[in-house]
This record gives structure tokens, C-alpha cells and sequence, in this order.
């Protein structure tokens, strides 16, 4: 390993199903390592801004489509944090489908975790990752887990959630999300759940952030 590779922050990536518990694992590790070691960067907040469409053509858009993403800014910005740039992460809105004006500012650390659906699907982004995990879930768990979050924090009514699962998430999930599991190098059944793999996962990654080196 080169000078070079030694020193760049150590990037993990958590992908899966909506639902699946993705964000659980990612959080876990940031709870165990120390938010503070770790630059979060969750894809969601990279919806592209809706705000030019009227409410109507808004409700067409299929957020579970890689193109519904800004991957490029999404790009960015990881290659920024791995240069040791901060970046103004966008913060999304979903109960509006825009980008409000304000953003987050992420600093750099030496440990990058990336959260998101639809990470894997995308040859670019998956380059960018040392290492790739996968959090598997059944589906009736992962659509009564979607449910209950859209319904509580985002506004939406039972009858919404049940025509987007029918219509964009389990179609999507099928054709982008389920067949990028075969670049994983871990899969985690029942994702922040399962304790087992929690703490081999978060003792790997703690060695690993040890061994690394600072950039000079």
C-alpha cells in the first residue's frame, strides 16, 4: 500500500432496501466509533431539487430511480472529504421535495461513512469505497418499517406509501437495488439488529481507522 492510499480517510459504504435498517447500522457505527472521528454523508440528502415543478408533476417523479439522485455532487463531495476539504452537504426536504437554502457543513475525518440506497448501483461510486456493506431485510419488514417512518416523518398517508412501494420502490429495489448486493464484501442479515455483526463490523472498522495514517 502507498504512501497515498495509506493516508486517505478510510471510506464505508452501507447500502440496502428502504426500510432494510441501513441508517441503523450506519448510525451504530458512528455511536461506537465517536461521531466526532466520522464524516456522515447520507445519499438522501442528494435528491435533486424539485422546486421548478408544479405539486402534480412532482408526485410523477420515481425517487427510487438512480436518476432522481445528484450522483455527481454526491461524487464531489465524497472525493472532497477524502482530500481533506470540507463540503456544504444540501439538506433536502421531503415533505416538500426541495432543497431548503440552508446546507451542513461536513468536515473531514478519517473515517467516511456513506448511506444509501442505491450506492452500489453505480460503478463510480462504488470505486470510491474501501469497504462495502450490505444490510439484507425482508421485504414485509422493510415495507411496515417504511410505513411507519413516511407516515410519521414525512407526512404521507397510508394509501401514498402503498402506491409508491406497488409502483417505484419495489420495482426499483428489484431492477437496482437487490442485484448491487453482489458487490458487498459484507452482508448484514436484519441490519442494526443483529448485535453479532455490529460489533465484528465496528471492531474492523476501529482496527482499520488505527492503522491508517494522517495526511501530511
Amino acid at each position: 500500500m502507498s504512501e497515498q492510499e495509506r493516508s486517505r480517510p478510510i471510506t464505508i459504504a452501507v447500502a440496502g432496501g428502504s426500510g432494510s435498517g441501513k441508517t441503523t447500522v450506519a448510525k451504530g457505527i458512528l455511536s461506537r466509533i465517536g461521531a466526532k472521528e466520522i464524516a456522515y454523508l447520507p445519499h438522501d440528502s442528494y435528491y435533486r431539487d424539485l422546486s421548478d415543478l408544479p405539486h402534480e408533476q412532482r408526485a410523477l417523479i420515481n425517487f427510487d430511480h438512480p436518476d432522481s439522485l445528484d450522483t455527481e455532487l454526491f461524487i464531489q463531495h465524497i472525493r472532497m472529504l477524502q482530500n481533506y476539504e470540507s463540503i456544504p452537504m444540501p439538506i433536502y426536504d421531503f415533505s416538500t421535495d426541495r432543497r431548503t437554502a440552508d446546507v451542513t457543513i461536513i468536515q473531514p475525518r478519517r473515517v467516511i461513512v456513506v448511506e444509501g440506497i442505491l450506492i452500489f448501483a453505480e460503478a463510480k461510486l462504488r470505486e470510491l469505497f474501501d469497504v462495502r456493506i450490505f444490510v439484507d431485510t425482508d421485504d414485509d419488514v422493510r415495507f411496515i418499517r417504511r410505513m411507519q417512518r413516511d407516515i410519521a416523518e414525512r407526512g404521507r398517508t397510508i394509501e401514498s406509501v402503498v402506491n409508491q412501494w406497488m409502483h417505484t420502490v419495489r420495482p426499483m429495489y428489484l431492477e437496482f437495488v437487490e442485484p448491487s448486493k453482489r458487490y458487498a464484501h459484507v452482508i448484514i442479515p436484519e441490519g442494526g439488529l443483529n448485535e453479532v455483526a455490529m460489533d465484528m463490523l465496528v471492531a474492523r472498522v476501529d482496527d482499520m481507522r488505527k492503522t491508517y495514517e494522517p495526511k501530511r
